[in-house]
């Protein structure tokens, strides 16, 4: 019974955070993190015990998988250089800055125990920067950059965190060993990420050929997709994060070959319900560790609070402090990389630095601290989890709510040149079907055909229009008629539906034919919204 209230109340949960955040128009991380934490301190309510190793296992790969599925690959291709200087440098500098701070100041943090706490909370998190970026006109580049770092990072920090509890059980640490380490758990993720998705390509390729071509198997393939890559690499004892993202990268590349509309349409679907689930989870799961931590630190809850804060505020300057240098240096020093790319304004700079929220992954690894050293107590483990809290809350709040009038009050916005590239890239696609029509007209020779020709011309030319006047209004011109066409169009689908609900509510269609026509109508009403 106590299982099915925390079930009821977690849904609750996520319904009433999801409504409090489109009302208030906030990132909904910031939402839930903070309702995880009111609902944590409420008294009657069950407090669920989560295995972390159930966190990593069902929550991080497809949070991951997902948002690598949906990275565009040519501008991770573009920003290679800053993406690995923050993935790989900005990681190793956080932890050791954070190990310095801790160590000086928390007396039961050893440096083995300080690098721990350093690289769990080193790494932004992917989840929380994609989440929060759904809110934000981000500039596409900035977050380009962030959210490459973000799918790469963890697997930098994963390693220094391994290697930092291997010196705190047998209080040795080689350099080398780590650096050897570091690449082949990296290189054999990706190893297993690419094979598994080969794979699976394979297989769908396989049933389409012997026309078992099916969108709930293939999105069923697609949700099998990040543990069929997490597992395995992390049973051959190599990363299993990197596995999950560059299996999303590469079926999220090739997909447009081997999936048919439908099963991107019911899969678009699906992978948006799942994936909002497992962020309402993760981020209110946040929230309720935070109760029984702050009872395990009594009664100096307020001098761990203080170390806490400073911990967050060192990993906020720490950023600053290599994101400006990492930006400029290599330009000072090249001048090919300073016309190849141009040095970016401060104020893009500034943004970009401010953009390192953590998430998920860190509490994930926090959680996951072993409860004994051998025979004893590890120490400072619940502190530990305490601090990663903290830098989880400040980041996310802070930084998340603080974002978007950042970017603002600095003028680093997206212009409409994103919009109109956009448009002019759909009317290029547009133009290319006009001319495919017109070189098949000779073989048009019934009346009926070249009527259905002249139909899809002409309604080929409409949309051409539309997205046209689109353009000139986002330029700031009006454009009454395209307005006009579109609300005409909207009627026109409504008084659609209003005719099968009717035909449906006198017993003239079945359910079958109603949902086939519903579904059309619907995918014809999201191309004009």
């Amino acid at each position: 019974m106590a299982e099915a209230l925390v079930l009821v109340t977690f849904l609750g949960a996520v319904v009433l955070c999801s409504v409090a955040a489109n009302r208030l128009r906030v990132p909904y991380p910031i939402v839930f993190v903070i309702g995880g934490v009111l609902l944590g301190f409420s008294r009657h309510l069950p407090r669920p015990h989560v295995d972390p190793d159930l966190i990593m296992l069902l929550v991080v790969p497809p949070l991951l998988y997902s948002a690598a599925w949906s990275t565009d690959w040519l501008a991770l291709k573009r920003n290679a250089r800053p993406i690995t200087l923050h993935a790989v440098g900005l990681v190793i500098v956080t932890m050791a800055a954070v190990a310095a701070v801790v160590h000086a100041t928390v007396p039961e943090f050893t440096w083995p125990i300080a690098f721990t706490l350093g690289a769990i909370v080193s790494p932004p998190d992917a989840v929380a920067s994609e989440a929060i970026f759904e809110r934000i006109a981000v500039p596409r580049r900035i977050a380009a950059v962030v959210s490459g770092e973000c799918l790469m990072n963890d697997a930098t920090a994963l390693v220094l965190y391994r290697f930092a509890l291997a010196a705190a059980v047998t209080g040795t640490f080689s350099l080398l060993r780590a650096s050897g380490a570091f690449v082949v758990v990296a290189a054999g993720g990706v190893l297993v990420g690419v094979a598994v998705a080969f794979v699976l390509e394979g297989a769908l390729r396989f049933w389409a050929h012997r026309g078992l071509r099916d969108p709930i198997t293939a999105s069923l393939v697609f949700l099998l997709a990040p543990f069929a890559s997490y597992l395995p690499a992390e049973e051959l004892h190599v990363s299993g994060v990197l596995a999950a993202v560059s299996a999303g990268l590469l079926l999220g590349r090739r997909s447009a070959g081997f999936i048919d509309p439908e099963t991107r349409v019911v899969g678009s679907s699906v992978w948006r319900v799942l994936t909002f689930i497992l962020n309402a989870f993760a981020f209110l799961l946040i929230g309720l560790q935070l109760p029984a931590i702050v009872e395990t630190l009594e009664p100096h809850v307020r001098d761990y609070l203080l170390y806490g804060l400073l911990v967050s505020a060192t990993v906020i300057v720490v950023r600053f402090a290599w994101i400006f240098p990492a930006t400029y240096l290599p330009r000072v020093l090249s001048r090919g990389l300073r016309k190849r790319d141009p040095n970016p304004t401060w104020q893009q700079i500034a943004v970009l630095s401010w953009a390192g929220m953590r998430g998920i992954v860190s509490l994930a690894i926090a959680l996951a601290l072993p409860y004994t050293l051998g025979d004893n107590p590890f120490p400072a483990r619940t502190v530990a989890i305490f601090f990663t809290f903290c830098v989880i809350f400040v980041t996310l709040v802070l930084q998340g709510l603080t974002l978007g009038p950042l970017i603002e009050w600095l003028g680093v916005t997206e212009t409409s040149h994103g919009a109109r590239r956009e448009t002019g890239l759909r009317i290029r696609a547009l133009e290319a079907g006009i001319a495919r029509l017109r070189d098949g007209e000779s073989h048009h020779r019934t009346a009926p055909e070249r009527e259905i020709a002249g139909r899809l011309v002409e309604e080929y030319r409409r949309r051409i229009a539309t997205l046209r006047g689109k353009a000139q209004k986002d330029e700031g011109a009006q454009f009454q008629e395209s307005r006009v066409d579109r609300s005409l169009e909207k009627e026109a689908l409504n008084a659609e539906r209003r005719a099968i609900a009717e035909m449906r509510r006198a017993g003239e269609i079945p359910d079958e034919i109603y949902r086939s026509i519903e579904y059309d109508l619907d995918l014809a009403s999201l191309r004009l919204s």
